[in-house]
């Protein structure tokens, strides 16, 4: 019994049909195979046209409509919601670091053995300080006079005048060893003192009403459709948090409204800082809880929550703007109309100081 029988016994005890076989072409010799003649290039192409599936026809309107609003999936409609902020290690942030530890260094630095106001190098760090102080002219009078343009643009003067400023009194406070002396020499420390504090308030109303440090003034307008614009962003994160925007929108109204009997300028940024911790405890919250019930949710939890923050925080930042702006507009025109006669009283009491040490 060969092999095939064989199989064919067991299938049908098995109660199963026989295996089809493949059937085995005969052999045949190369003399008895005639070549086949070659087939047109056009009956070919006809040919795949015709095996090829047919599509279906797709509705124009229905193309138009995918085109104009992509689908994707929740993170990435979440993560394009709001750019992603970037903290930037300026220059200026530098400045602030190393003139905090300056200071804070000749605090608890026993100065006195070291320094005396009299002579040596305290004594030259007064003179060095005073003359800093008299270089803050420079600024204003380039704003003003026109004719001395030659010595620089007004943004060059003006990072100029913010570095004085701050190497100025620095100076001064280790000429006098962190001490207070005569009566002359405390009220120019105490001037300087009250200069120095108001120039550090004029630069933080200067950037709350300036495209940055150094860029144009902006309007109420423009910070008003920056905050609508970001309204409109926020897809993907309601698909995920129904509750979102309404959340956030009464935080916003916390800041518009601020607080009684306190400036705009300051109950802003209160109101702002108290608004951006309670919506990250709301959108982590509220991650976590939708998580534990959505496996895709819990798969994209880290993105949608960045994603999250950020928008909130862009929206809370623009309805802290737009809050303020009023507010610290005001305030920066009475700063200009203070700054300048607090700046008098420091050049004559530094006169009077500096006359008072060398003749007596």
């Amino acid at each position: 019994m060969n092999a095939n029988s064989r199989d064919d016994i067991l299938q049908r005890l098995l109660g199963e049909d026989p295996p089809v076989r493949p059937a085995v072409r005969a052999a045949r010799s190369p003399a008895d195979a005639s070549p086949e003649p070659p087939i047109p290039l056009e009956r070919r192409r006809a040919e795949r046209v015709a095996e090829a599936p047919q599509r279906r026809p797709v509705d124009p309107s229905l193309a138009a409509s995918r085109q104009a609003t992509p689908q994707r999936p929740p993170a990435a409609a979440a993560a394009a919601v709001a750019p992603r902020r970037r903290f930037r290690f300026a220059a200026d942030h530098l400045g602030l670091i190393l003139s905090a530890l300056i200071l804070g260094f000749g605090w608890f630095a026993p100065l006195t053995q070291y320094l005396t106001p009299r002579s040596g190098l305290g004594y030259a760090l007064g003179i060095i300080g005073g003359s800093l102080m008299l270089l803050l002219l420079v600024y204003p009078l380039r704003k003003r006079i026109k004719s001395l343009g030659f010595i620089g643009s007004n943004k060059i003067w003006f990072q100029i005048h913010m570095i004085l400023g701050v190497a100025g009194p620095i100076c001064i406070v280790y000429h006098c060893c962190y001490r207070l002396g005569a009566t002359n020499s405390n009220v120019a420390l105490i001037s300087m003192l009250i200069v120095a504090s108001s120039g550090l308030a004029g630069r933080y109303l200067y950037t709350r009403i300036h495209h940055g440090l150094y860029g144009h003034k902006v309007t109420l307008k423009e910070l008003r459709a920056e905050a609508d614009q970001l309204r409109q962003q926020a897809d993907g994160i309601v698909k995920v948090m129904p509750e979102f925007i309404a959340e956030l929108d009464r935080r916003e109204q916390r800041i518009a409204n601020g607080l009684w009997l306190v400036p705009k300028a300051v109950s802003a940024a209160a109101l702002y800082h108290l608004g951006r911790v309670g919506m990250r405890r709301y959108v982590h919250h509220t991650l976590r809880t939708a998580a534990a019930g959505s496996r895709p949710i819990a798969w994209h939890r880290g993105a949608l929550t960045q994603a999250a923050d950020r928008y909130a925080d862009s929206r809370l930042t623009a309805a802290r703007r737009v809050a303020e702006f009023d507010s610290c507009e005001r305030l920066f025109a009475l700063w200009h109309v203070l700054h300048v006669p607090l700046f008098g009283m420091l050049f004559v009491a530094g006169i009077v100081h500096v006359i008072a040490v060398n003749v007596y």
